[in-house]
């Protein structure tokens, strides 16, 4: 699943390329075979599109695969070895241990001057400088500096002779003609190694910007096994792919004016990757239902039918398909739209007009029911006046319920509720009589008999 991390940095990377008219490369890292299948980047594909990053556009370049470029891959580690950059070693990580007395200890370099060429199980290091500095130019967080002392010879080429990451990675950049990369912080200390690298390889690296940690609201990072962080997750759920874009661009970045809730065409305008705060970024769900609320509201009546269809489709919601209204869903949605702030939150609104009896919440029921002679004579009061009516219109069903109120010496709120949970199952919900025009006389005054039934015989 694509995490929502790694959306917001191709969101960042997407807006950056479109602003200078460059091109947004994706490549899919797949020498890991064990991480690696199909299906997995065909998600990637199809999140990225959900958020408007897509192959169709001219500023959009790849998929390519990095298991294509092997070749270049040991060519570069070839190049490096023939330089004097790079040393075979047979060392283990046992033996490293027990030299240095400490599994955390880095390499210290024992096969460095052993000069042993390359065999089977042997590793390829880079030959890391002695002394110096490398300084990583980073368009967030400065000019973090490194000493070459303190970063280990790292291995560049497995025993097997296959690259590792941070070769493969570098090679690939400098085929590609990347010349800005832009990624999480968990990556930063990979990036002098990188850096070295490049220059080893005689070229010039690229402007770096390592975007901030997500964290949730205990300011821990997100985690898969803890967090819902997957993209399609929260897309499924009912979130709008712009109201998504939107919150995502504003992780760590905000417009200069305040105005949070906009178009992306004016926050991709507006953002500039060097604005970005490097402190974490809290991934805030609330914040979030608020702007998917906002977005669903902006909507037309028309639109919001069709985003909430698949949610009300026979497969998803708990009513049988020919239970299924549109036209009487139709009557209801605009109530709806300004109401929920997820789309899949519209069943919970309309079920009672489609479900042969409500869903009943017991602890509807019980607030609502609590004065059991007050609740029983409002249902059969209620019942009794409602039958009567001629039109059964929300205008004149309101009046009726006043009168009702009226009678019983309450606020129509208060004489609202036992009616409302008897008729819809929660104390909650769309406004109370066009939901009864809707819902029709016959089975409104069902369900008055019902509840009043099971109240008398509580």
């Amino acid at each position: 699943m694509f995490h929502v991390g790694g959306a917001r940095s191709a969101l960042y990377n997407w807006a950056t390329a479109r602003q200078q008219g460059g091109v947004f490369v994706l490549r899919i890292e797949d020498t890991d075979a064990a991480r690696n299948k199909p299906e997995w980047t065909d998600g990637i594909i199809s999140a990225l599109a959900a958020i408007g990053i897509h192959e169709g556009d001219p500023g959009f370049e790849g998929p390519y695969f990095q298991s294509a470029n092997a070749d270049s891959h040991r060519a570069a580690a070839e190049k490096l070895y023939a330089a004097g950059r790079a040393y075979y070693c047979d060392c283990t990580r046992e033996q490293a241990a027990e030299r240095s007395g400490s599994a955390q200890t880095g390499y210290d370099g024992f096969c460095r001057e052993r000069g042993l060429e390359y065999a089977e199980g042997r590793a390829l290091r880079f030959r890391t400088p002695d002394e110096g500095t490398t300084v990583v130019v980073d368009l967030i967080r400065g000019e973090p500096a490194f000493p070459n002392s303190a970063i280990e010879d790292f291995v560049i080429a497995r025993g097997d002779g296959s690259p590792v990451f941070l070769l493969a990675n570098v090679v690939d950049d400098l085929e590609q003609g990347v010349t800005e990369v832009i990624r999480g912080e968990e990556h930063l200390s990979n990036t002098p190694k990188q850096q070295l690298l490049w220059e080893a390889l005689g070229a010039t690296p690229p402007v770096w910007a390592h975007l901030p940690v997500i964290v949730n609201e205990k300011r821990q990072k997100l985690s898969k096994r803890r967090d819902k962080v997957a993209l399609e997750d929260y897309l499924t759920e009912g979130y709008l792919p712009e109201a998504m874009v939107n919150y995502l661009m504003l992780l760590g970045w905000g417009p200069k004016d305040d105005v949070e809730i906009r178009p992306y065409a004016e926050l991709e305008q507006l953002f500039r990757v060097s604005d970005v705060n490097a402190a974490s970024a809290f991934f805030d769900v609330q914040k979030l239902r608020s702007f998917n609320g906002e977005y669903i509201r902006a909507l037309s009546v028309d639109a919001f039918i069709a985003a909430t269809a698949p949610y009300l489709a026979a497969d998803r919601a708990p009513w049988p398909a020919e239970a299924f209204d549109a036209e009487a869903y139709a009557e209801l949605a605009p109530l709806a739209q300004s109401r929920i702030a997820v789309l899949s939150e519209i069943v919970e609104q309309v079920d009672f007009l489609f479900l042969a009896e409500p869903v009943q919440d017991e602890q509807s029921w019980a607030k609502a029911m609590k004065n059991k002679d007050v609740a029983l004579a409002l249902l059969r009061t209620a019942r009794e006046k409602l039958a009567a009516l001629e039109a059964f219109e929300a205008a004149a069903l309101k009046a009726e319920l006043e009168a009702v109120a009226a009678e019983h010496g309450l606020k129509l709120g208060k004489a609202q509720a036992p009616i409302r949970v008897a008729v819809t199952g929660r104390t909650v919900g769309l406004p109370l009589f066009e939901s009864l025009e809707v819902l029709g006389r016959e089975r409104t005054l069902a369900r008055l008999d019902a509840a009043a039934e099971r109240l008398a015989a509580a």
